[in-house]
């Protein structure tokens, strides 16, 4: 490009080239406000990035109690100790309490509900410094041929996607096509490439890496969203307006935060990843790389990411409905303060009339016949109707005789709810997620339509029911008369919370 090209080249373009470029008072705001750059310089920094790394990074605790966080610090400060000399470092509890005050924010200290003992949580400053202090390690192996690859197919994504010529398009399937029934041909006549070691190792790198950090990205987004809720609660606490209006604000906010990039891209990450067909899909794919291993690059910790991502999912929508408590909650203190006012006014009303009662006016008279006038007009008035008389015809009613009443009030059965919720999680224990369609094809149905509709309001601690409305499936029983009947349903999965307990080697508790 020339220097008359770069002349005339719009504005846009340098200033979307310097939002990447950092400049001098850029960095140094960053030097002396980042938390994470904080870390990177405290002292103790080998200590806090190893431990808090492995607590929270590597094993993806997100949510852990005072009591359990401090015994592993001491133990991990005791092993140290005794490794580098007594003394060396100070007590588990002061560290705890340095590292989540505000002026480092390398910990969230929180309370969870029906617990009185602080919970702790890594911020996204632990997340990024333990992601850039891992970077500085030397690798053996690094990937390039994948990551190639996955270039060329996000541009063609965005290039072809995003084009509204549809012989544009027509033009790149019928390429793919063309490429698709060359790799068919050649397969069926048995010259194909497999790929080799090398390869798989290249691009397992490539996947691990993008899982991890997808996986850290959660927390910026939780961070983000636990931001705004934050300023929606001291909104509410000083607010001085009227309830409306709040009321306004906050849908406003809630939408707007629904509808923005980040959100939309959570909820479209979340949804597919409801999918059933693509969890048990993602399931089988992640296994059989790891059946492919020969060159001792998988983690088994990859194992169970795509879980991982689901925990995480849903403790970022959480967040955004805790939004929702925090106005209904102040809906109803406002409430119960307008009562007490108007009660306070009743009362200073029957206050002062119990003062004045002997305070009485001789020469005061006054009367008044009503506070406004009463106009009726004639054509108001309804005209007389005559009632309507039932007629009723028993002719014809015979007496009839009860047969075996009594039996049949004996014969009454009720659902054994504990023997459905077994049979959910005997499912679960499996893949993690199934269907309801998956359930009944292993314990078909006994009692008929209420058994069904007992499981389709099924909840329990450790497992979620959600519908999927885009898909149907059916349901198959026999009637007490003999017949077969088949009802259609929106599909119903199951999704394994994490929260209760969970055995794959065992029965559940």
């Amino acid at each position: 490009m020339t220097d008359r090209d770069r002349a005339n080249a719009p504005a846009h373009n340098h200033s979307r080239r310097d939002r990447n470029v950092l400049n001098y008072d850029e960095v140094a705001s960053l030097r002396r406000l980042n938390p994470a750059w904080r870390l990177l310089c405290a002292d103790n920094a080998p200590l806090i990035l190893s431990f808090l790394g492995k607590v929270f990074i590597d094993e993806n605790v997100r949510e852990i109690s005072a009591t359990d966080l401090l015994n592993r610090l001491d133990d991990e400060l005791y092993a140290l100790n005794q490794r580098l000399g007594e003394g060396t470092f100070r007590s588990a509890k002061a560290y705890l309490d340095g590292w989540s005050t505000s002026g480092t924010q390398w910990l969230r200290r929180y309370y969870i509900d029906g617990s009185d003992e602080p919970h702790y949580d890594a911020t996204q400053a632990v997340e990024r410094a333990v992601a850039w202090v891992s970077a500085l390690r030397e690798r053996e192996f690094v990937g390039t041929e994948s990551r190639l690859n996955t270039v060329f197919e996000l541009l063609r994504q965005i290039v072809y996607g995003s084009d509204t010529d549809p012989q544009v398009r027509l033009a790149e399937l019928k390429r793919r096509r063309a490429e698709i029934d060359d790799q068919i041909a050649a397969t069926e006549r048995g010259d194909f490439d497999v790929m080799d070691s090398l390869g798989r190792s290249d691009r397992y790198q490539q996947f691990a890496e993008t899982s991890r950090a997808l996986l850290s990205d959660f927390r910026e987004v939780e961070a983000n969203l636990r931001g705004l809720d934050r300023q929606m609660r001291e909104k509410i606490a000083t607010w001085q307006g009227t309830k409306g209006e709040l009321l306004d604000e906050f849908v406003g906010t809630r939408s707007g935060i629904g509808n923005s990039d980040q959100g939309r891209s959570l909820q479209a990450f979340y949804n597919l990843l409801l999918s059933s067909d693509r969890l048990t899909e993602l399931t089988e794919l992640i296994a059989g790389a790891e059946r492919l291993d020969d060159s001792g690059v998988i983690d088994e910790r990859l194992s169970r990411i795509h879980y991982d991502w689901l925990t995480a999912a849903k403790r970022a929508q959480d967040i955004v409905g805790q939004l929702s408590q925090q106005l209904r909650r102040f809906l109803d203190d406002q409430v119960w303060l307008e009562n007490r006012r108007v009660m306070d006014l009743l009362h200073g009303i029957e206050s002062s009339a119990v003062a004045l009662r002997d305070d009485r006016a001789e020469d005061f008279s006054s009367s008044i016949d009503a506070a406004a006038p009463a106009i009726s007009l004639p054509t108001e008035r309804p005209l007389y109707r005559k009632p309507v008389a039932a007629q009723i015809d028993s002719s014809g009613v015979e007496y009839g005789q009860a047969e075996d009443i009594g039996d049949a009030l004996y014969e009454q059965r009720q659902l054994d709810i504990a023997s459905l919720i077994a049979n959910v999680r005997t499912r679960l224990r499996r893949t993690g997620q199934a269907t309801l369609a998956d359930v009944l094809s292993t314990r078909p149905l006994d009692r008929g339509l209420e058994e069904l509709v007992a499981y389709l309001h099924l909840s329990e601690g450790d497992f979620d029911t959600v519908v999927d409305d885009s898909r149907t499936d059916t349901a198959t029983w026999t009637g007490p008369d003999g017949k077969q009947r088949t009802a259609r349903m929106a599909r119903v999965i199951y999704v394994h919370t994490g929260s209760g307990a969970h055995d794959d080697s065992g029965d559940l508790p």
